[in-house]
């Protein structure tokens, strides 16, 4: 048993759930240790540029700005480290967890902070335009601002994927939805919004074969799946919104997940899941806003609900 690790409080995950959770557990005095994951830094590792963080004037880039968030968890003795738990047991009273190297670690608090990882079609091209920063975007929320004016390309059929195209509407001069099938997956007043706007071009039964363009995009080039028929869209954003998927699946047996595994907390307005002792910050269990600033707020939430767990028990 002497090499069974005893903290108070384990962070699973960084991102700016992660990290603000961090900074609000060390400055509590309750020795936070923090796994990063598999993406440190969560999803705005991949974000060229973040404009609606609040305190970054000119913006900043998202790697940027997560390196200074670890910076600020670091300054207060956050213990960061390398790798992810992929193994959990939240069956007793003390939260077991194991790392991929099979270390044990017993926590006091959880809080879980993986957050979400969004759905791409795994185009060769899509990954190139994404990882290179030059239009391809799975947030319009996010990103929409930077084409003003111009004409862009929206995947997707859901409510997530009409909302965030009637977003675009009002930024884009042109807005062209491709939906796989021959009709929305959406409710009939989201699919009713988008079919009302003047600016969206819907075509329905359409695949997309490529994403084009030099350093940055510039076209798509589409396929009608009945016809056969390809044609290419000029479109200088590229807008996948075919869902995401949260980073839950090791909690699965013992925290309560909706129907698409996001964690449901336990009584809203808190951070607090089914089980005593464990809490969960970010997309790990918003699939509505899935924004930096509010991550970061269910960040402070959580750190503070842990806090309160602990002095409840004497600590």
């Amino acid at each position: 048993m002497s090499d069974i690790e005893k903290v108070s409080c384990l962070i699973i995950g960084s991102g700016p759930a992660g990290y603000t959770a961090a900074i609000y557990a060390a400055r509590a005095d309750m020795k936070p240790v923090m796994y990063q994951g598999m993406q440190p830094g969560g999803q705005l590792t991949t974000t060229n540029e973040v404009e609606n963080f609040p305190g970054y004037p000119e913006g900043i880039t998202g790697p940027a700005m997560m390196l200074e968030l670890e910076a600020q968890a670091k300054r207060f003795e956050t213990d960061i480290r390398w790798g992810f738990i992929d193994k959990v047991d939240f069956s007793g009273t003390v939260h077991k967890c194991w790392t991929e190297e099979g270390k044990e670690i017993h926590a006091e608090t959880v809080i879980i902070s993986t957050g979400a990882t969004a759905k791409y079609l795994g185009l060769e091209s899509e990954q190139k335009y994404l990882l290179s920063g030059g239009g391809v975007s799975a947030c319009a929320v996010c990103d929409g601002f930077f084409y003003r004016g111009q004409e862009v390309v929206i995947v997707g059929a859901g409510d997530s994927a009409c909302e965030e195209a009637h977003y675009l509407s009002k930024l884009c001069t042109k807005v062209t939805m491709l939906v796989r099938k021959d009709d929305f997956r959406a409710s009939k007043i989201m699919g009713d919004r988008v079919r009302n706007t003047a600016n969206i071009e819907l075509l329905f039964n359409t695949d997309t074969v490529e994403v084009l363009g030099d350093d940055v995009v510039n076209a798509v080039k589409v396929k009608n799946s009945l016809t056969g028929v390809e044609t290419i869209i000029p479109a200088t954003g590229f807008f996948v919104a075919i869902g995401h998927k949260p980073n839950t699946d090791i909690f699965k047996d013992y925290i309560n997940l909706d129907e698409t595994g996001y964690i449901k907390y336990e009584q809203p307005g808190t951070s607090r899941t089914n089980v005593p002792g464990v809490f969960v910050a970010g997309d790990a269990a918003d699939k509505t806003y899935r924004q930096a600033i509010t991550a970061a707020g269910t960040g402070c939430m959580a750190a503070l609900d842990a806090e309160r767990y602990l002095a409840a028990k004497g600590h």
